[in-house]
């Protein structure tokens, strides 16, 4: 008797229809809003923390690099796709953080997902801090080790994580935290992965160019840029104005990283414009340090002026200023009524957030004019909804 085939349905992707409701009903719905080149909009949303995106010295090794090396680099970074000006990168973004080495990615996300999973494999344990980016919680699952969530910045429960494991082990966490903009006890956690044999691996996205010596980095901030235990990864697409990411370390890692991390070796490599313009921003950063401290005290201001009016604010320890909502549709309204009045501000909200609380996101750029940083407390003040001041 033949096989009966039951009847697909008319739609297989009726479920998705049951989410989208289920979105809509809890304020989660995620759109795409593309920008004009020049918008009239105060940026407080994106993550151009130095204003070096669209610097002229950046814009200008893009179009250099470009006209040079061609639009794309044409192939993966073990076959045609590394360029001298990748080899350049590399030297100076390790010389400038202070590490042995570099390697440089498509992007910030690769740069996670080939660290976590090429220093780690079966057996191993990873230690990762329930704050981390969703590239490093994905790392986690792609590296098929055995992942502990460890308690946000608390480096004893790390310890204790690590003692009670028998084998290799690893410690990754932010530097910088991009939802409260709170930093990581580094040196806490390096001497816990001392005590227990572990190597430690800090996502430093959100501190290259504002913390440490001229913005050198929450690595070196807290004297661990070189040490032998020690493996960053960056991002050239906040602080530097760019794109990509890249890993730092001894050069055993990164000469280990080429030869397993499957998001280098079957990626194509970085475009030459994005690698121009960040090898430009980095230059541009050495010789103009101030930057890094600007950062940090507009950060700083913004935070202050907001609480002293009644928001809710998580004290910030780089350029990120995160103010809390009532709720999830609260934060989606105040973000939009903050774009009507001229303002462009960021919205967290579950699941990015990992403690379920929606929050306005604001970044603290060098760039922001005295008038710009009143303009932007004024307009978040005067659009803030019921419930989210103490006052």
């Amino acid at each position: 008797m033949p096989h009966q085939h039951t009847p697909a349905p008319a739609d297989v992707f009726s479920w998705i229809d049951d989410a989208e409701r289920a979105r809509e009903q809890a304020g989660l719905v995620r759109t795409l809003r593309p920008r004009p080149a020049h918008s009239p909009l105060l940026d407080l949303a994106s993550n151009d923390y130095l204003g070096l995106s669209r610097h002229p010295e950046t814009v200008r090794g893009a179009r250099e690099a470009a006209e040079r090396w061609g639009a794309g680099a044409t192939g993966s970074r073990l076959v045609t796709g590394t360029t001298e000006l990748h080899a350049e990168l590399e030297r100076e973004l390790a010389a400038f953080c202070g590490f042995e080495a570099a390697l440089v990615l498509s992007s910030g996300y690769a740069a996670n997902l080939a660290a976590v999973t090429a220093l780690s494999d079966r057996g191993t344990l990873v230690a990762s801090d329930a704050g981390n980016h969703a590239s490093i919680v994905d790392g986690c699952r792609l590296s098929r080790a055995d992942t502990a969530v460890v308690p946000h910045c608390d480096p004893e429960a790390a310890r204790k994580t690590l003692a009670a494991h028998r084998g290799r082990a690893l410690l990754v966490t932010d530097s910088v935290f991009s939802v409260d903009g709170d930093a990581a006890p580094l040196a806490a956690h390096a001497e816990a992965c001392r005590a227990e044999g572990a190597a430690l691996l800090v996502d430093d996205a959100h501190g290259l160019g504002v913390l440490g010596e001229g913005g050198r980095g929450a690595l070196h901030a807290a004297g661990l840029a070189g040490s032998p235990g020690v493996v960053a990864t960056l991002t050239l697409s906040k602080s530097l104005g760019s794109q990509g990411g890249a890993v730092l370390g001894p050069a055993k890692v990164i000469r280990h990283l080429v030869n397993t991390a499957r998001t280098f070796i079957f990626d194509t490599g970085l475009a030459p414009a994005a690698t121009g313009a960040a090898l430009a921003a980095l230059r541009l950063l050495q010789r103009e340090p101030e930057r890094a401290d600007r950062a940090r005290a507009v950060a700083a201001e913004l935070y202050g002026r907001l609480t002293a009016s009644g928001l809710t604010a998580a004290r910030p320890d780089a350029a990120v200023v995160s103010v809390r909502a009532p709720s999830a549709s609260a934060a989606l309204r105040w973000a939009a009524d903050c774009r009507e009045a001229g303002l462009s501000v960021g919205c967290f909200r579950p699941p990015s957030v990992p403690d379920g609380i929606s929050r306005l996101r604001l970044t603290a750029r060098a760039d922001l004019t005295g008038d710009e940083i009143s303009r932007a407390v004024e307009t978040i003040l005067g659009t803030a909804p019921a419930g989210a001041t103490d006052r």
